[in-house]
């Protein structure tokens, strides 16, 4: 039962995933987001039967991550979002949509909390009751980081609301980013995503 679950919240998660990473191509490239993910698709297939691939793949995940959090650091602070009052509504809010509680905890938690990096470190040879530090210590890790980005991403998207833009269009993230920083910010947004 529990891998029946795994598996089809892992083919949930991953649909989500090629459609960001369709939605990245768009951005960088202006491609169709539905041929963007099938590329992408193609690409991931490719690295995952590759496991030489998968050794260039960790190192440039690490490279494209710090550059994701550079530049939601500047577009956070570009877009000065009203922090005090970001912060005082997340203690007290004035509306309370559970909707809307129930759709930020799942896109926050999704697939990352039970599915992210088991693999990788199980492909790596870390496994077993003595590797335990280290699997703690990149599971809390994984965590941080993916709060660290969720909170710097709510702030920037809050900032370039905030400053009046309206986001109305087929790639709302990317829109932001590129009211935000520019054509720059939309391409780097794009390779990220």
């Amino acid at each position: 039962m529990l891998a029946a679950f795994i598996f089809i919240g892992g083919m949930i998660f991953n649909i989500g995933n090629i459609g960001g990473t369709g939605l990245g191509l768009n951005a960088m490239l202006g491609l169709d987001p539905k041929i963007g993910g099938a590329i992408s698709a193609v690409l991931a297939i490719l690295i995952f039967l590759s496991k030489r691939a998968g050794l260039a793949l960790d190192r440039i995940v690490v490279l494209l991550g710090a550059i994701m959090i550079l530049l939601m650091i500047y577009v956070a602070i570009v877009s000065a979002p009203p922090v005090g009052e970001a912060l005082k509504n997340t203690v007290m809010p004035e509306q309370v949509d559970f909707l809307v509680i129930t759709t930020l905890i799942g896109g926050t938690v999704d697939g990352y909390i039970t599915f992210a990096g088991a693999h990788r470190l199980i492909d790596s040879g870390i496994k077993g009751p003595e590797h335990s530090g280290t699997i703690t210590q990149a599971s809390v890790l994984g965590i941080i980081t993916t709060g660290v980005m969720r909170t710097l991403l709510f702030l920037a998207i809050l900032g370039v609301v905030a400053g009046g833009t309206a986001l109305a269009g087929d790639n709302i993230a990317a829109d932001a980013f590129r009211a935000a920083a520019g054509e720059i910010g939309l391409r780097v947004f794009g390779v990220v995503l």
